[in-house]
């Protein structure tokens, strides 16, 4: 049986970082449940993506995560896999997917690890931060099956930059 693309990158994360222990796929959940679970999250849920996002919730010892992904997010990566090839109309989806199930796997890891604040900023920030350096290395792996034999180029680097970084950034790509 074929791994998931959700597999896959998990199992990369933890070769790069630890074992998390759980499979990260059992916590996906659905519209509805992400619809209760951004009412309770208040106003900060106002600053999540529609597309995908990730709630953390902790009780006691205990981490609780949930990874939304939306119906139109799957379609996108199930109509142009991104394990048979990376091009400007698809970019976008790998981007969000990545980065979700980066946030849940850090955090986990962290929360393992005694870290417990995970409301705070900081933590939220720093999440945020590794995860967009996490993104660009795995799309850059799956940049380099690609090219084969050939090395990864510098346009084919600027041009995940450009994917990844320009909205936070735009002057830097003009």
């Amino acid at each position: 049986m074929n791994e998931t693309l959700f597999t896959q990158i998990q199992r990369l994360f933890e070769r790069t970082y630890a074992q998390v222990g759980i499979n990260l796929e059992d916590c996906i959940i659905d519209r509805a449940r992400s619809i209760q679970l951004s009412k309770l999250a208040g106003a900060s849920a106002r600053e999540l993506n529609e597309l995908a996002r990730t709630f953390l919730r902790h009780a006691g010892d205990q981490l609780y995560v949930g990874i939304y992904y939306s119906r139109w997010l799957i379609d996108q990566l199930e109509r142009h896999d991104p394990r048979s090839g990376l091009s400007d109309s698809n970019i976008r989806s790998p981007v969000v997917f990545v980065d979700e199930l980066n946030h849940a796997l850090l955090a986990a890891l962290q929360f393992k690890s005694g870290q417990r604040q995970i409301a705070s900023e900081e933590f939220a920030r720093n999440l945020e931060l590794q995860a967009q350096v996490d993104t660009y290395l795995v799309l850059l792996l799956f940049v380099a099956f690609f090219r084969k034999t050939q090395r990864v180029s510098r346009t084919d680097r600027r041009w995940l930059r450009f994917h990844l970084f320009a909205r936070q950034c735009p002057e830097a790509f003009r």
